[in-house]
């Protein structure tokens, strides 16, 4: 990928931010070009190295915003820029369907324009089990349409690609509030302000959560070396939510279960540690890393969402 021009959708983006990061000081001479509609991404998380350049837009106008900026065809797009959550993806279907399907079809067909190389971002929620599968919620189906859609593109016409899966990723630039938050970052912001930890019941659901630096790491690793699908991305240890709540310390209350939670996910990480991609930052070590304050929540501290949930 040295001296290529480089695309990254979401590149304002809790992960895509640090796949900029990382492009650009692991290819000296690439140019990297972030879009991201700024849904949830964040002009904070822009580098300052002059070899990264940010469009603000969706990606279903990514033709258009390429074409009136004058840009060469990159050698590589690493596709991150979808919506992202389960539970609210029931009530923002319309939003949901024009980023994640319109989106992404507008992607695909600028690979094929472009000769570029796609490195797409699926969801491991494609590997629930039943019933906690694809068809659990209008994010998980549509990100697994997505995935056919790419495979049957590179069977229709000429198109290459990797797909990768992500783990429940989380570390530094997470969103920690509001509906677009980590599971790690709500209970971060949580624990600095002091106020229960909310554990979403049953609690006994199995997570394997990923740091963001084995996340980049990995789609770095599947962009130089993988081809087509299959690439999970995950630490492979699970834990119960309830008992990484526990790691944090400080008092638990437990909220009402969630449409389209999943129990699990299944997991084969074989595919990716055959290209010699290995994880290295277990979720215990980062979360004892951090600065708590006192455990216990003082009168007052808990915000109104905090006191509703938890009564």
């Amino acid at each position: 990928m040295s001296g290529e021009l480089l695309l990254v959708t979401g590149g304002a983006g809790f992960i895509g931010s640090h796949l900029v990061e990382a492009l650009l000081r692991d290819r000296p001479e690439a140019l990297v070009v972030s879009v991201d509609s700024y849904a949830t991404g964040s002009t904070e998380n822009h580098t300052d190295d002059p070899r990264a350049r940010y469009l603000t837009g969706e990606t279903g106008e990514l033709g258009r915003l390429w074409a009136e900026n004058g840009l060469l065809s990159p050698g590589t797009v690493f596709h991150l820029g979808e919506y992202s959550r389960v539970d609210s993806s029931f009530d923002d279907l319309d939003l949901v369907w024009r980023s994640n399907l319109h989106g992404t079809k507008e992607v695909v067909d600028f690979c094929r324009r472009h000769g570029a190389r796609l490195v797409y971002a699926g969801s491991s929620t494609r590997f629930g089990q039943p019933p906690h599968d694809e068809h659990s919620s209008p994010y998980a189906w549509m990100k697994a349409k997505n995935v056919e859609y790419i495979r049957n593109t590179a069977r229709w016409y000429e198109l290459d690609y990797v797909i990768t899966y992500f783990y429940n990723v989380y570390g530094p630039r997470q969103i920690r509030q509001g509906p677009y938050a980590t599971v790690i970052g709500v209970f971060e912001e949580q624990r600095r302000r002091g106020v229960d930890l909310t554990v979403v019941e049953p609690g006994s659901q199995l997570r394997d959560f990923t740091h963001v630096d084995d996340i980049v790491s990995g789609l770095l690793v599947c962009a130089a070396r993988g081809a087509g699908d299959g690439y999970l991305l995950g630490r492979g240890e699970e834990h119960r939510i309830i008992d990484v709540a526990r790691m944090f310390g400080g008092p638990v209350c437990m909220i009402p279960a969630r449409r389209g939670d999943r129990v699990r996910s299944a997991s084969d990480f074989s595919k990716a540690r055959a290209l010699g991609w290995t994880p290295t930052i277990r979720l215990r070590d980062y979360i004892s890393r951090l600065d708590h304050p006192d455990p216990r929540p003082g009168p007052g501290t808990a915000t109104e969402l905090d006191r509703g949930a938890c009564e």
